[in-house]
């Protein structure tokens, strides 16, 4: 059975593999044109994608904080079919030259931009994952394989066979794109395709991204996992930090730039129940440190106040819950982020430049806001047009990844008969 499970997987990736090398053929022009009819196909096709999404979505309670995530509606599938069309005008990176030489012997040397080759995915229940790789992929001359979670397995499947109709259509092999079952045996293939597979990136929540890490044999680009902390300065303006909070904690709670925990400075206590009222009118359940219940207990509402424990400040909430930690000063606030932080993103409200300063230079994360929350980062808001994650690792890409940061290189020599003595 075992054996019978890897050929099949192995069938699989050797046709993305041979169709990978079939996309460099395809000019950019083109590429982007079949795109832009996906996005067309995309919004004539809404009725479709929301049935099949309803599926999905019958299975898991609306509480779950997964469900808005899992989502999809008629002006999410137009923000994708949009962020789609937006992709494909930006221009491609393949072919760029990064740098150029020439040697006292002669040979010229050009190190070029070219794609990755399979770029492999592995998400939970985000089926707009799947629209948004497959248009990075492909525009920058990838081919990708998709192993979406089961709790996204009908949306993912309606998508995928939306794609590959298109790619019929326009005479391109559908095999530059495929999706795996929902299955463990297929993250277990995925992750041991090292024939096949040249960078696997996975989308979700720590256990997700650990595990891939630590059993993969192809190489990994990290990304998702957000613990992200807004400090609230000294100098911080109030009426800006209240609304930073409640946009950074409240716009979506269950993506991974949202706000879990807000670091205070201990002279600021005083304005903490103006800093949290908007939290208090969304139902965000609070967990708070001694200093920051006792300075809420008199205003917050006793059912969403709670004390902070041991777990508290390493909790990614994706929900309506948001921890407090109050601090003596900025040098405390940066060790707590040091210790507790995910590098992913970060910020602090201050009207101190010296401050601010500071915490960029010191906080160790891909993406460090001064006085803007972090619900910024996003390779759409970015300028990047979709993004295929948010990578939190040092080597190789960081922060959001649009289409440079699913490139590698190669170097071109050109000689003219040079000899080496």
């Amino acid at each position: 059975m075992i054996r019978r499970f890897a050929m099949n997987y192995d069938d699989i990736f050797s046709a993305v593999k041979r169709a990978s090398r079939t996309i460099s053929v395809i000019g950019e022009d083109v590429r982007s044109k079949i795109l832009l009819t996906l996005a067309d196909a995309l919004q004539n096709a809404t009725s479709e994608l929301i049935s099949a999404n309803a599926l999905d979505l019958a299975k898991m309670e609306p509480t779950n904080p997964l469900y808005d995530r899992l989502q999809l509606t008629p002006s999410r599938l137009q923000a994708i079919a949009d962020d789609m069309r937006h992709v494909t005008m930006l221009p491609s990176p393949i072919g760029e030259i990064i740098d150029e030489r020439t040697l006292e012997n002669g040979l010229n040397l050009r190190r070029v931009r070219v794609p990755f080759g399979v770029i492999g995915v592995i998400y939970e229940a985000r089926p707009n994952v799947t629209f948004d790789v497959f248009s990075l992929c492909f525009k920058s001359g990838n081919a990708c394989i998709l192993k979406g979670g089961s709790d996204a397995e009908n949306s993912n499947r309606a998508i995928v066979d939306l794609i590959h109709r298109v790619l019929c259509q326009e005479g391109v092999s559908p095999d530059v794109v495929a999706l795996l079952p929902a299955s463990r045996e297929a993250t277990a293939a995925m992750l041991n395709a090292v024939d096949f597979v040249d960078v696997c990136i996975p989308r979700g929540g720590k256990r997700l991204i650990e595990f891939v890490r630590d059993n993969a044999r192809v190489p990994v680009i990290e990304t998702g996992a957000g613990v992200v902390s807004c400090y609230f300065h000294s100098a911080g303006d109030k009426a800006m930090g209240a609304k930073i909070i409640e946009n950074a904690k409240t716009r979506r709670v269950s993506v991974c730039n949202a706000l879990d925990t807000l670091i205070i400075d201990r002279c600021r206590l005083a304005d903490l129940p103006y800093l949290t009222e908007n939290l208090a009118s969304k139902n965000v359940a609070i967990y708070a440190d001694s200093e920051s219940f006792d300075a809420l207990k008199s205003s917050y509402p006793a059912e969403l106040l709670n004390r902070a424990d041991d777990q508290t400040f390493a909790t990614e909430w994706m929900d309506y819950k948001m921890g407090i930690r109050t601090v003596a000063d900025i040098n405390e606030a940066l060790d707590h982020i040091a210790q507790y932080g995910s590098g992913h993103s970060e910020s602090i409200i201050t009207d101190d430049d010296e401050a601010a300063a500071m915490f960029q230079n010191c906080v160790d994360a891909a993406c460090v806001y001064v006085n803007a929350p972090t619900s910024f980062t996003d390779g759409a808001q970015f300028g990047l047009g979709a993004e295929i994650g948010i990578s939190t690792q040092k080597l190789g890409p960081r922060g959001p990844m649009g289409l440079r940061e699913i490139t590698t290189y190669r170097w071109l020599i050109n000689g003219n008969g040079q000899l080496r003595p």
